[in-house]
């Protein structure tokens, strides 16, 4: 526990931020350089001229705490209010969750998920945080982030990303700059072919369910570049690009750093 007196409120111009925090939502802010940031008790990264991202997680809190220590020892905190969303919830009464993985699917599951957290833990100096996003490929949003199923009272796992329907072989964008931290070399069993990047301070990007991948481990990728192809490898029910977000533990929603999809 911080004691009340080491505490000032934060000034605008001591601790910004850019945006509204909110579930699923990621923004950035300025400090003065050198400070150290907390967000809850834990560690936030801070670049060399005091700009920082944060975000908070689908199923966050109403309130959220940053702490600032200034280069001078002085401590800031600035208490947060993270607005709610109304999720898409459908309710399926009589119709129960789906059956207990088979041996096999447990088998290979097991190992590809341990790639995937690797490649989480992973830490570039991509600077696509500092970008606006752009859309990986424009079509019809087939899937929300956060919509839910209820199988006869039972929640299901709510969707991790956003899907756009498109035809298979459809170009795949980079959304911002980064660094590819894994490119499956065979189809994962419920991605198919899974490509990660890396945008820098703990944010990345999955693309789900690719035809093809055009880009391997460690290469940078820019902004509008081509990474790979839509497709329906993996669990997939038709060609579609399953595209989902992470800050560090937090899952967050790509259409609020990509914006409203435009024509």
């Amino acid at each position: 526990m911080i004691a009340a007196a080491a505490l000032i409120a934060a000034a605008p111009a001591v601790l910004a931020l850019d945006g509204t925090p909110g579930q699923g939502a990621a923004l950035t802010g300025s400090v003065p350089p050198g400070t150290t940031l907390q967000l809850d008790g834990q560690p936030v990264a801070v670049a060399a001229d005091g700009r920082f991202l944060i975000a908070f997680d689908r199923d966050a809190g109403p309130a959220a705490t940053l702490l600032a220590t200034l280069p001078d020892g002085q401590r800031i905190v600035r208490p947060l209010s993270v607005a709610p969303r109304a999720w898409r919830i459908e309710r399926l009464p009589t119709l129960p969750r789906i059956s207990q993985p088979s041996a096999e699917f447990r088998r290979r599951r097991a190992p590809e998920l341990a790639q995937i957290e690797a490649a989480r833990d992973m830490a570039t100096d991509a600077q696509g945080w500092r970008q606006r996003f752009v859309w990986p490929v424009r079509g019809r949003i087939s899937g929300l982030f956060g919509s839910q199923r209820i199988y006869a009272g039972e929640p299901g796992a709510y969707h991790s990303g956003v899907d756009v329907a498109r035809p298979t072989g459809t170009p795949v964008a980079a959304p911002a700059d980064g660094v590819v931290i894994l490119a499956a070399a065979a189809p994962f069993t419920l991605e198919g072919n899974l490509l990660m990047i890396d945008h820098g301070m703990g944010l990345n990007s999955a693309f789900l369910h690719l035809s093809r991948i055009d880009v391997k481990p460690g290469d940078q990728v820019r902004q509008g570049q081509v990474v790979g192809a839509i497709g329906a490898t993996g669990r997939a029910t038709g060609p579609h690009l399953h595209w989902g977000m992470k800050w560090h533990d937090a899952r967050i929603d790509p259409l609020l750093l990509a914006g409203p999809m435009t024509p």
